[in-house]
Order: C-alpha cells, then sequence, then structure tokens
C-alpha cells in the first residue's frame, strides 16, 4: 500500500512540476514586458500589477525549483540535459528573489537587470525541460514534414508495407528486410539504455532470445498481438509520461511505431542463420570501374564520371569560371596565398589552351609555399600543435620538422603514413598522443589515443564509442577496440568497461583481419612495422578512400563521402571515389598528382555552389552540382591580409623550433607556422588536443568580434595604413592599388567613389584603416568562390 502511494506521489509531482515551472515562465515575462511599457508611461496601478507579477513569479519559481530537487533524484531523470536544467531552475530562482529583494528597496535599476536575468534563466530552463519532456525535436517535430524523401534509417534497406500482403506469409528476403529494419530502429533508440553495455530492467534488445524473453517486469511484446504487447504501450505513451519510451532524446516516429506493430503482428520473424548488419560497411578492398562514355570534350576522367552522376540526376554542366575567380581558387588551394595583380594580369592575356594546366603544374612544383599551406591541413589531422597541453609536461611530441619535410619533399603516401605508424624520432608524435596530467579515464591511455587517431585519420572511422563500451554507432566491440590499441602497448592491457576494469587481458590485432595478422609476442617496436605494413599494402583500399575523399573535401569543399570520418556512408558516387583511389595507388602514391587531376578538371572549374544551411552538406539528399563555396581559413585570412595589406605576425612570432632554412623558405611569417592565438582561434583554428579533419565554414560572433574590436588584427590594419600612406599619398592610386591587392582587379566607378571618399582627398590613417577593414570583411575576399 504505502509503495502503491508512493508511486502515485511520484507521478502526481511530476506532472505537478511542469505545471508549475509554466508559472515563472509567464509571470516573469510578463512582468518584464509590461516594465518596457511603463518606462514609457508612468502608472500607480500597471506598479501595482507589476510588483504582484514578480512576487507571485518568485514563490512559484521556489516551488518548482524544489519539486525539480525531488525528483532528479528519481531513475528516469538523469544526465546532462537534467544537470543544466536543475541549475538553470536554482540560479531563476535566486535571481527572481534578488529581484523582489531590489523592488522592496527601491533600487529599480539593479531590480530590472536581475528580472531580465530571471527571464533568461527561466528561458533556458524551459528549453532544457522541453528536451526533457518532448525531446530533442521538441519544436521541429511539430513543423511539416516531407516524408515522400525520408532516408532509410538503416542505410541499406528500407522496408515498405506495400511490399507485403498481413494475408500472406513473408518471403525470406522480406524477413531479411524487416527484421533488419526493426533492428536499426531498437539499435538507434534503444540499445543505449537496453543492450550488453547497459541493462536497465534486466531488458535486452539486442539479441532475438531476450527480446522474446522480457525484462524482471515480464515479456515485452507477444508475437502476433502488439495491441498486448508492453513495448508497443511504452513507445505510445505521451511524451510527458513517466513509463513512455525512449525516456531521452528524440520520439519514435509514426512510421517507426507502425513498423513495430507490423512487425510483432507478423509474429516477431527473425531470420535463421548470421545476422545481416544493420550498419552500412564499406568494402575494404581496392576496385577499379570503367570510365563511362561522355561528350570528346569532356576528356579528365573525373568529368566522365560526374557527367554520367549529372545525366542520373537530370542536372546539366554550367558555365566554368573566369580567369581571375580560378587563377585565386587555384593559388588559395594549393599554396593557400593570393596571386599579385601582375600574376593575374599576365595569366588574363596568355592565350594558350592548356594555361590553366601550366598553372596547376606551377603552382604544385613551388615545393616551400604548398608545405607551408598543406602543413595547416596535416597539423590539425594529426594533433600536431607548437604549444598547449602536453607540451609543458614533455608527454607530447613535435612532429613539425617531419611534417614540412615530407610536404615539401612530396612523400609518396604510402611511405608518409609507414613513417607516422612506425615511426622514427622526429615522427613519433602521432601515435605517442598526449600523456594528460592527473587520473583519466582508461580510453584516454595513450595506447587507446594511437587506436583511435589512426582509424579516425587514416581509415576514416570512430573508435571512440567502443573504446568505453561496444559501440552504438557501428558493429565495433570493445573487444575490437583494445585489440587494436594493445598493438602500440609495451603492456599487455587489461579491457576497462566503462571505465571499469574486466579483469580480462585484450588480444593483439588488426580492425580489418583481411589485411594480415600481427605477432602478438613481438616487440612493441616489430608490432608497429607490421602494422605500417599492413595498412599501407595496395588492397587497402579503405586506406586511400579515405586519404583521396579528404583532399577532395578541400578542394570542393565538400567530400564524396560526408563527414569524412565516416567512410562506412554512402558516397554521393561510389565509381569515382573507387577509381580516384585504384588511379592514386597505380599513380605512385602522389598527393600532387591526385589534386592536378583534381584541378584541371572542369568539375573544379564550375561556378561555386552556396550552401545556406551548413547541415545540407551532411544530409542524405545531398546532390552535387560542383564545389562549395566556402570561408578562407584563420590561416588563409591572416596570409591573404599579409599579402595584400599589411603582415599580421612580426617575424618573432614564427615557433622557435623551425630551423633557419625553413624561415628563409617564407615569403614573411606564415600563419601555419605560428603559435595559435586569440585571432586565430576566433576564425576557427583548433587547439589540436583532438584530431580535427575539417572545420566550419560557417561565420560566428566570436569572429566578427574579433575582426572589429581584436588587437592582432587591428594593430596590423594601424601599422600597414601608415605603410600605405607614405607610399601612396593620393587617395585615387591608393584605392586602385589596395582592390587590385586585395581583389586582383580594378574597383568598379561606384567602388572607386566611396572608396576615395573613406580614404579622404589627402590620405588619412585611420581612412585607410577603415577602408582595409570593408575590403577585408567583403565576401569577395573572405570566400573562395
Amino acid at each position: 500500500m504505502i509503495i502503491a502511494e508512493s508511486f502515485w506521489l511520484w507521478q502526481f509531482l511530476g506532472r505537478l512540476h511542469p505545471l508549475i515551472v509554466h508559472f515563472p515562465v509567464s509571470l516573469l515575462c510578463i512582468a518584464l514586458l509590461l516594465e518596457v511599457v511603463g518606462w514609457f508611461r508612468k502608472s500607480t496601478e500597471l506598479r501595482a500589477g507589476i510588483t504582484a507579477l514578480v512576487w507571485i513569479g518568485a514563490i512559484s519559481s521556489v516551488v518548482a525549483a524544489a519539486l525539480g530537487l525531488v525528483l532528479v533524484n528519481q531513475e528516469d531523470y538523469g544526465g546532462d540535459t537534467v544537470t543544466i536544467h536543475q541549475w538553470a531552475g536554482l540560479a531563476t530562482m535566486l535571481l527572481a528573489i534578488a529581484a523582489v529583494v531590489a523592488l522592496r528597496a527601491k533600487r529599480l535599476g539593479v531590480y530590472r537587470g536581475l528580472l531580465i536575468g530571471a527571464v533568461a534563466g527561466v528561458s533556458l530552463a524551459g528549453h532544457y525541460g522541453a528536451l526533457l519532456t518532448h525531446g530533442e525535436d521538441y519544436l521541429t517535430s511539430v513543423l511539416p514534414k516531407d516524408t515522400d524523401f525520408a532516408a532509410p534509417t538503416s542505410g541499406q534497406t528500407q522496408f515498405t508495407f506495400a511490399s507485403a500482403s498481413t494475408n500472406q506469409p513473408l518471403t525470406d528476403k522480406q524477413v531479411e528486410d524487416l527484421n533488419l529494419e526493426v533492428r536499426s530502429i531498437l539499435a538507434h533508440n534503444c540499445y543505449s539504455c537496453h543492450s550488453a553495455t547497459k541493462t536497465k530492467g534486466e531488458l535486452r534488445l539486442d539479441k532475438k532470445e531476450l527480446v522474446l524473453k522480457g525484462g524482471k517486469n515480464g515479456v515485452v511484446l507477444k508475437p502476433g498481438h502488439p495491441e498486448d504487447s508492453e513495448l508497443m504501450r511504452r513507445i505510445t505513451l505521451p511524451i510527458s509520461h513517466k513509463e513512455a519510451m525512449p525516456t531521452k532524446g528524440k520520439r519514435l516516429s509514426e512510421k517507426e511505431v507502425a513498423l513495430l506493430s507490423f512487425w510483432i503482428q507478423q509474429g516477431a520473424p527473425w531470420p535463421s542463420g548470421a545476422e545481416k548488419s544493420i550498419y552500412r560497411v564499406a568494402a575494404l578492398a581496392p576496385r577499379l570501374p570503367a570510365i563511362p562514355s561522355a561528350p570528346a570534350q569532356l576528356t579528365n576522367p573525373i568529368d566522365r564520371f560526374v557527367h554520367q552522376y549529372f545525366q542520373q540526376n537530370k542536372l546539366g554542366w554550367k558555365k566554368v569560371v573566369d580567369d581571375r575567380t580560378y587563377m585565386r581558387r587555384v593559388y588559395l588551394d594549393v599554396i593557400g596565398l593570393l596571386p599579385t595583380p601582375e600574376e593575374i594580369q599576365a595569366f588574363q592575356a596568355d592565350t594558350r589552351q592548356d594555361k590553366r594546366v601550366i598553372l596547376v603544374q606551377d603552382l604544385l612544383g613551388r615545393n616551400e609555399a604548398y608545405a607551408q599551406h598543406w602543413l595547416t591541413f596535416w597539423n590539425d589531422a594529426l594533433r600536431n600543435d607548437y604549444s598547449g597541453t602536453g607540451y609543458i609536461t614533455g608527454g607530447r611530441y613535435d612532429i613539425t620538422k617531419w611534417l614540412y619535410a615530407s610536404l615539401k619533399k612530396n612523400k609518396p603516401y604510402n611511405w608518409f603514413v609507414r613513417e607516422l605508424i612506425s615511426p622514427n624520432k622526429e615522427s613519433q608524435g602521432f601515435i605517442k598522443g598526449i600523456k594528460w596530467r592527473g587520473t583519466i579515464n582508461s580510453s584516454q591511455r595513450t595506447e587507446m589515443q594511437a587506436a583511435q587517431n589512426v582509424s579516425q585519420v587514416l581509415l576514416g572511422l570512430n573508435l571512440k564509442c567502443a573504446s568505453c563500451h561496444d559501440s552504438f554507432i557501428s558493429d565495433w566491440k570493445l573487444d575490437d577496440a583494445y585489440a587494436f590499441a594493445n598493438i602500440f602497448a609495451d603492456t599487455t592491457l587489461e579491457i576497462n568497461r566503462c571505465d571499469k576494469p574486466t579483469g580480462i587481458k585484450a588480444g593483439r590485432r588488426l580492425l580489418f583481419k583481411e589485411l594480415g595478422e600481427i605477432s602478438v609476442d613481438a616487440s612493441t617496436e616489430k608490432r608497429l612495422r607490421e602494422l605500417a605494413d599492413f595498412l599501407v599494402q595496395p588492397k587497402d583500399g579503405r586506406l586511400y578512400r579515405t586519404l583521396v575523399n579528404r583532399i577532395w573535401a578541400q578542394l570542393m569543399g565538400r567530400g564524396i563521402i560526408e563527414p569524412v570520418d565516416v567512410m562506412d556512408n554512402q558516397p554521393w558516387s561510389q565509381d569515382l571515389l573507387d577509381w580516384l583511389a585504384y588511379d592514386f595507388v597505380q599513380n605512385g602514391y602522389d598527393i600532387k598528382k591526385l589534386m592536378a587531376t583534381i584541378l584541371t578538371s572542369r568539375t573544379y572549374q564550375l561556378l561555386s555552389v552556396g550552401i545556406k544551411d551548413a547541415d545540407m552538406l551532411t544530409a542524405p539528399t545531398f546532390v552535387f552540382q560542383g564545389m562549395v563555396r566556402r570561408r578562407l581559413t584563420a590561416e588563409q585570412f591572416a596570409d591573404a591580409v599579409s599579402l595584400a595589406f599589411n603582415p599580421v605576425y612580426p617575424d618573432t612570432a614564427v615557433v622557435e623550433m623551425l630551423p633557419k632554412t625553413i624561415r628563409k623558405e617564407m615569403p614573411f611569417p606564415r600563419a601555419s607556422l605560428v603559435k595559435n592565438d586569440r585571432f586565430q582561434t576566433a576564425l576557427g583554428r583548433p587547439n589540436r588536443e583532438t584530431v580535427s579533419t575539417s572545420r566550419t565554414s560557417q561565420a560566428n560572433l566570436l569572429q566578427a568580434l574579433e575582426l572589429t574590436n581584436g588587437t592582432t588584427f587591428n594593430e596590423a590594419l594601424k601599422q600597414g595604413a601608415l605603410r600605405w600612406k607614405t607610399a601612396y599619398p593620393s587617395s585615387g592610386r591608393l584605392v586602385t592599388e589596395l582592390y587590385r591587392k586585395a581583389l586582383g582587379r580594378n574597383p568598379l566607378p561606384g567602388e572607386a567613389a566611396v572608396a576615395q571618399k573613406i580614404v579622404g582627398a589627402n590620405p588619412s590613417v585611420e581612412g585607410i584603416q577603415d577602408l582595409v577593414w570593408a575590403i577585408a570583411l567583403h565576401p569577395e575576399f573572405q570566400l573562395i568562390y
């Protein structure tokens, strides 16, 4: 009886909590609105009403916070979301109480500030409360949906009711497809609580016999009777119900619920034999597809594959860009610098038919500039930086000299990888990782870092989930991750599940057994040599597809597969990816040859495509139409300002460990060889404590603030303005030269008039600085288009 009463009490409190929360939300917001009205219209009655609203809102916020503290101790509430919700609620309560105290003391300025803070706090608490009760899609779920283009849940197949009849038994193929979809739904929504890793209520939904067995409260499904199945009842309960499932994240869609119901109605069939993976697993072996036929003018194999793709998607070829745009694009992509006005003028005047091919070869031959630019990409990917975590304690190794030399000499990629995996002293930093200070999670030990980073950077797969428990997003198991990490270990690792020792020693093996078998008892040095040899084999198609996809993404703004670290995703053209990877191996693992093939294709030269929503780049409905327009990286932007106007960094900013020979090869202090600072961080340069294989191209508030008020940028503009004022005392000449150096063209008449007005008839330092700032923030300067 007592247990039953307690249960209903918790249910009652659970319903009462969100109801009471609505009071501080509505009353405090109304009070703030009336305060704004009262600012313009003085009224005794209005002031009395506002005071009452604030009092009631403060009291209800106290009650809501108290109920929240009671409910947070219940099992169904937990995680980061509820913690933020809880503290936002407590902060709101304190701010509301403080607002009442300030109001009583007639300190209206303080009171209004506290009231604004309380409204902000209750809004934040409400947002996270909605995430708890309605899921992450609590807003988007009520928007109109276009279900006609819904992607299959599993990424492999999509079972349709139209393909089956309830009056006829399902075929073996239909059973397999239906079961695959059902297991995919369960994996994405239920395995986090009901699998081998975590088994709430003694219920597991990851195996046939365990699904039918049920949990501690009995069976959860009755084959043939979805209406009597507890599973169906739980997933169809209102989101706010205490027994609704899933308890976290978004709710199952109507289509997913209907499919589960249909599956149970069919008797919950399970195919015999080995289960097919619910996840797409890309082929490992290389493949050489036939180059498609295409119009005679399309001689580059890339264009022939793209032509076939365009035909399949009913797309036509767009125009190619003009010479100035192409030259600027290829300069920034190959060496990270702007072309000079003289170079642009000479290129435009060149009448040779193959001048773009010649330009690409010339740029790829500028080894020093190429290395200085591509150092940025590889530093991000290989976690190589010049300061930060690990360097203080010596628990991190710098590979800059080795990396720079490798890029400068265009080291074949198979040797590049070999020296990273089986390193010498100069290249050991990648697999050595960071020795973190203090107590760390077992999944962060250096051997596991090596396993995670090698798998992500070189093979395009995520082992981070599987480093702690069996993965929920792939078939990789904890045992797989530890066996791979154990290759890098000097002692045999003990498997830890969710940071708890299991007493089981890890084995030693490759992630892909087809590549070879590691000598289990050999020395670490020998095992690493074997691992390197196995990974760089020509038959390891995944290694080379991953590299090709990364280079394509850097040059085209979007990979053939996205995200670039998930190489099991579906490419928009499997044939193009396979051909590029196969050709890359046949051409001696030469990254520059790969780049030349891409850069001289008509596909690369097409007009760029603007993407308003960054999520479209990773959407399964993405359709390739050309290079995606993107912002300059932090390093490209700094170098562009340095070349066009004035060096952003002094000579002393270049990292000290560089040999003098490398310093002499730089025309100015290039940002890729400068320690990270607030300026570059604001523009998107990562701290490199974790692998970073792509950067967002979306502008943000931090960047805007840094470009308007940042010391580094504005000091460079100020010093440059002084120099330009001396060099160009005439505003007309000054404006023309600025446009030519920054944008590669003369200013238009309207632009020239406005620019000369900004700098003044006798150019002032402030005017020049303002004009350069405006040009640097212009999309034509900021974007690769």
